[in-house]
């Protein structure tokens, strides 16, 4: 449920993968393909195929596979995002017995778990100690069919053990919580080691190991693991903020104080409250369940605001932290079909289902008007697990068409030569050089078991239970050596008067009579809610205004015109500053404010401003454009995200551009070509350098090329690491620039170029979005996937998109913008207060003023993702009126949600 890199050209895999582990032995490779039915059946099918085949093709026995460079990504020896389950492509097609023996066998003889590799402990967990028991648990149960595992002696399970003990030393801190991470070889806190001085971990990373390490301990009977994961959860349980039953994301693991104090259902959160609800089911310990139901009726009191699920701050809980939702929440209506609340698990459901359908792909985040926040995809399998479990539910064939656009979706957008890839911006439907693991041991699994009959599978579903990651546990563990204390102190327990806890862990054929009708009734109210073109934000009134106080002034409502709106800023500390130019700053100074909960309004005041200057500063930029490539053996597959020009054609206004690609003679275009009959009719390729953008258009143009790609000359480069940016005139009259010019990092253009020296004719399509392929290439290649497979060059490089930046107007040759600052320096923190919600009884520093929004409403699927700003302005202070908003302010007040992406980028959160 938790779920966000580097890239690298690297040495071969070695004949023994020194971190491989097949967690995947546990996913689904225990059910029968062969009766997947309705209008999905094909492409499931298809999909497992490919998934599987061309998985273990091109990437045993590594960690990963690389599906646009056709490799596995190996950790330790290359980048790596996460710590992977390892060889879960052994999943092959879901299904046959067969072949999940042989992937056993191949655990047991490749894998090695004494590696000088420091890795999450959370992930670890959910992946390589869950999938090792969940395929114990599998192995156990097909030995006792006695046709298959004849041989097996609990060899996974030994390993899992094995595991298990060198994860114990991240527990050595006097809170119980777990270090984040660990070396596997040298442990904690050694030189060696590289870890140790870490002093915060988030909620989902500590709460997530109940379900597993219970198991372990009642595989094995030794319940030092039980005992150590039970201690992490009392200390998150007796750490909640009081007042509202409410856990903040990241917590000090030393301390117990709350690092960030926003609160909500997704990243750094999701699996914790999901555990709590498990572990109740799995171990019978009925303070597990007193703590869900505690959390759930705060959920609901404060973070539901259906069909949304926001974050809010834990001390203020009617205030929301912030106006986006990260993609993970998508577990939640599955957990709350588990609860027994079918209601909102419906409605959220919907209203996630309708911005797939918007943008193909649920964005990484979005807004709560459902525009793009973060445009990457990593094939996420939450929104298809709550999928399977209402359609559990409820019986409504509704879900299977639901099922059976994610399978075409994945199918049509996201298959690759080589697997399926990662979508780097689901706007432009770019891809990233990603495979992950969970996309095999979970994607897979819950499609199929959408559309699986019930003799379909040869086991009893009913009798396991699926951890965070999918594996199976069996639920008789509950009864197996309970040498620990089954009931746990849960203090300050209140009975909450909630007649929906009447109904947790519902036996699904007695709650829910599979009335189709049912649930359709509650969609039917939601089903243009995405569409809307300018839907009205919830407003919330916190519960002691109802009194007769006010309610804290809000950023959309504020009118500097208004002497009362004025008054109530300088109570809470924010002066407004006129300007000679006629505008005017807003600063915000904590000391100044009237009390402390008035300066926490200011900041909130502030952050909101901010957020609304951005998407107004956002309507000003150009989106990112896409280079698609069309030809033989691509066929469209492989999507290459450029920055746009500010000259030439404007693709966004004009049909596409598609031709073939030609190198320019002299290869930097800055002077007359010298071959014009190669790039006549074509696409010229030309290297950055040595002249400007705008004279390399002209020349290439003079020479009768159709369009042209600028290739970086630095080489290496690449958007992974660097943003792409707006090409530049040249200060003078463009308009006679008539063709399309876009920008590639050296990266994303040596794919081109290497398919160029093996192909020779390669066509591109040059287009504000990538198009539909061609459906006869597509049955023409499906018919042998195999010899496409091996076509592909091995040479290509990770094709990946990245935010575009607008261009300050300087005198430099190109111009560009820098990325923003991984984090801000002690001098950006002098001029800015924090807005961030774990920074509200803050140092008295200064904020600063955000610029007015206009009061429209614009479409911003193409709009730049909130992480990249541009620096307008170098005045300190913000701008309200004439001018953008300076970077530094942005940054100041984002530091936390760029905070947020760098955790899901280390952690898979």
């Amino acid at each position: 449920m938790s779920g966000a890199g580097g890239r690298g050209c690297g040495s071969p895999v070695p004949q023994r993968a020194p971190w491989s582990l097949v967690a995947a032995t546990a996913a689904f490779c225990l059910v029968s393909a062969t009766s997947v039915w309705t209008a999905g059946a094909e492409p499931m099918r298809r999909l497992a195929a490919w998934g599987g085949f061309l998985g273990e093709e091109h990437a045993y026995p590594a960690d990963e596979l690389m599906p646009l460079t056709c490799r596995g990504r190996v950790r330790g020896q290359e980048p790596s995002r996460v710590l992977t389950q390892g060889m879960a492509w052994h999943l092959r097609v879901l299904n046959k017995t067969k072949e999940f023996e042989d992937a056993v066998r191949k655990v047991l003889k490749d894998v090695n778990l004494d590696n000088d590799v420091v890795v999450s402990v959370f992930e670890t967990n959910i992946r390589v100690l869950g999938g090792l028991l969940g395929g114990h648990s599998l192995a156990i149960m097909l030995k006792e069919k006695g046709e298959y595992m004849q041989w097996y002696n609990d060899e996974l399970l030994q390993m899992a053990k094995q595991l298990g003990y060198k994860l114990l030393p991240a527990f050595n801190t006097t809170s119980g919580l777990p270090y984040p991470r660990i070396n596997l070889k040298f442990g904690i806190r050694k030189p060696e080691a590289r870890t140790g001085t870490e002093t915060d971990t988030c909620t989902a990373c500590a709460g997530t190991l109940i379900l597993e390490f219970a198991a372990l301990s009642r595989f094995t009977g030794a319940t030092i693991f039980e005992e150590y994961a039970r201690k992490a959860l009392d200390f998150l349980w007796e750490k909640r903020q009081r007042s509202s039953n409410l856990v903040g994301v990241t917590i000090n693991i030393h301390t117990g104080d709350w690092v960030r104090k926003d609160s909500g259902v997704g990243a750094g959160i999701d699996s914790y409250y999901e555990y709590l609800l498990k572990a109740y089911v799995l171990l019978g310990d009925d303070s597990f369940l007193e703590r869900f139901n505690t959390h759930y009726d705060a959920i609901m009191r404060y973070i539901s605001q259906p069909p949304l699920l926001l974050d809010v701050h834990i001390h203020k809980p009617m205030l929301n932290a912030r106006t986006w939702m990260d993609a993970l929440l998508a577990f939640f209506p599955g957990l709350q079909v588990l609860k027994g609340d079918i209601r909102p698990a419906i409605e959220t459901h919907e209203m996630l289902y309708q911005v797939i359908k918007k943008h193909n792909f649920l964005p990484e985040a979005f807004t709560t008007d459902f525009r793009v926040h973060w445009a990457q995809h990593p094939l996420r399998p939450e929104f298809a697990e709550s999928t399977y479990f209402l359609y559990k539910a409820t019986g409504d064939p509704y879900y299977l068409e639901v099922g059976k656009t994610l399978i075409e979706n994945l199918n049509k957008y996201a298959r690759v030569p080589c697997g399926f890839a990662a979508m780097k911006d689901v706007r432009t439907g770019s891809h990233e050089d990603r495979m992950d693991s969970f996309f095999l041991a979970e994607m897979f699994k819950y499609l199929y078991l959408l559309f699986a009959d019930k003799e379909d599978i040869i086991f009893d579903i009913e009798d396991y239970i699926f951890t965070t990651e999918a594996h199976l546990l069996p639920l008789w563990l509950s009864t197996t050596n309970q040498s620990i204390a089954k009931k746990n102190t849960t203090s300050e327990y209140t009975e909450l008067d909630d007649s929906n806890f009447d109904w947790t862990c519902p036996n699904t054929q007695i709650l829910f009579p599979n009335d189709p009708l049912y649930a359709q009734s509650i969609r039917e109210p939601l089903k243009n809610v995405v569409d809307k073109s300018c839907p009205r934000g919830i407003i919330r009134v916190e519960e002691s205004f109802r009194s007769g106080a006010k309610p804290p002034l809000r950023a959309r409502d504020f009118m500097a015109t208004n002497p009362e709106h004025l008054e109530i800023l300088k109570k809470m500390g924010v002066s407004l500053i006129h300007l000679k130019d006629g505008r005017v700053q807003l600063v915000q100074h904590a000391i100044q404010a009237a009390s402390s909960i008035d300066a926490e309004d200011g900041l909130r005041f502030m952050q909101e401003m901010i957020e609304l200057s951005s998407q107004q500063q956002k309507e000003q930029q150009l989106p990112p454009r896409a280079v698609q490539i069309v030809s033989h053996p691509f066929f469209g597959r492989v999507v290459l995200t450029a920055g746009p020009a500010q000259f030439g054609l404007d693709l966004s206004k004009h049909k596409e551009t598609r031709g073939f690609v030609a190198s320019s003679k002299p290869y930097n275009g800055c002077s007359e070509l010298t071959n014009p009959e190669a790039v006549m009719g074509k696409i010229a390729l030309i290297q950055r350098g040595q002249c400007m953008f705008a004279e390399k258009a002209r020349n290439i143009q003079n020479a009768g090329a159709i369009g042209g790609i600028v290739i970086d000359d630095n080489e290496g480069s690449s958007s992974d690491t660097a943003p792409l940016f707006q090409m530049a005139g040249d200060g003078k009259d463009t308009d006679d620039i008539k063709i399309p010019m876009l920008f590639l990092f050296s990266k994303e253009g040596s794919i081109i170029l290497d398919a160029v020296r093996e192909y020779e004719e390669v066509e591109v399509l040059l287009s504000d979005k990538a198009k539909d392929r061609d459906p006869e290439m597509e049955n023409e290649e499906q018919s042998s996937p195999e010899n496409d497979s091996q076509n592909q060059s091995a040479e290509q490089v990770s094709s990946s998109s990245q935010e575009v930046d607008s261009v300050d107007q300087e005198s430099s040759e190109e111009n560009s913008l820098n990325s923003y600052p991984e984090s801000l320096s002690p001098a950006d923190m002098d001029n800015a207060a924090s807005i961030s919600a774990s920074e509200q009884t803050s140092n008295p520093t200064e904020n600063h003023e955000t610029t007015n929004l206009n009061g429209e409403c614009t479409d911003l699927d193409n709009q730049l993702q909130e992480q990249s700003e541009t620096e307008e302005d170098s005045n300190p202070n913000v701008s309200w009126g004439k001018k953008v908003q300076p970077i530094d302010s942005i940054l100041a007040d984002w530091n936390e949600d760029i905070e947020a992406f760098e955790m899901m980028e280390k952690d898979e959160l």
